[in-house]
């Protein structure tokens, strides 16, 4: 059956990986990328929805309609500005994309958050994390999956130095993260899209959030 996905997210380090992904599967026969800028125009199956403010995104869900939803956006504290701004792109905008995908009787919705993720946690992103996961969880799709990685491997426009040592730290004593500690070992961009391309066509939990460890295994 010919399929539509939209993205959210495709100028980003896994949006880019996965957008590639739905490209070339021929399951899809529409690939819808949500963004602020154009990546190019519109060639082939892939159709680009400009739009600049997402503050208001349930006012476009006529032409976001589709059957596979996958939101790939994040940011960090420093590139929004504040706690404000960063909740907007990790929290208010995922939620507003889940409610159109509701709405749209979605086949799926995927969303990418972060190992550690608890909204009663006392570190800000973690309980951002946390706190978007629930409101997913609590909009009842017809199947919603979290994806938790750890450390997300593979070459960024921006470079975050922390993310930077902590990924030299994982490459250079790989043979650590083994057993019980695997879930905290780096993971590639493309396995985690990879995962989500491949959950989005044979998983059938309702809903199910997936660990780091669990993504590897699967998008390998």
């Amino acid at each position: 059956m010919a399929k539509t996905a939209l993205i959210a997210g495709a100028t980003g380090l896994v949006g880019g990986h996965l957008l590639d992904l739905l490209l070339e599967d021929d399951n899809y026969t529409e690939v819808k990328v949500l963004s602020r800028r154009s990546l190019g125009g519109d060639d082939g199956k892939l159709k680009e929805i400009i739009i600049e403010d997402f503050a208001n995104l349930e006012k476009e869900a006529k032409q976001l309609k589709a059957d596979d939803y996958f939101c790939c956006l994040g940011t960090t504290i420093k590139k929004a500005g504040s706690k404000s701004a960063f909740k907007k792109v990790d929290f208010e905008y995922p939620v507003s994309i889940a409610a159109i995908a509701r709405e749209s009787n979605a086949d799926s919705f995927h969303l990418i958050s972060a190992m550690g993720a608890d909204a009663k946690s006392i570190i800000f992103y973690n309980q951002v994390k946390g706190e978007v996961e629930e409101a997913v969880k609590a909009l009842k799709l017809n199947r919603a999956y979290i994806y938790r990685p750890s450390f997300i491997a593979g070459e960024r426009a921006e470079k975050r130095a922390a993310e930077k040592a902590a990924l030299w730290f994982a490459d250079k004593f790989d043979f650590i993260f083994s057993g019980p500690l695997q879930k905290y070992s780096a993971v590639h961009a493309k396995t985690i899209a990879n995962a989500m391309l491949i959950t989005a066509k044979n998983d059938t939990d309702s809903f199910k959030i997936i660990p780091s460890d669990q993504i590897e295994k699967i998008g390998k």
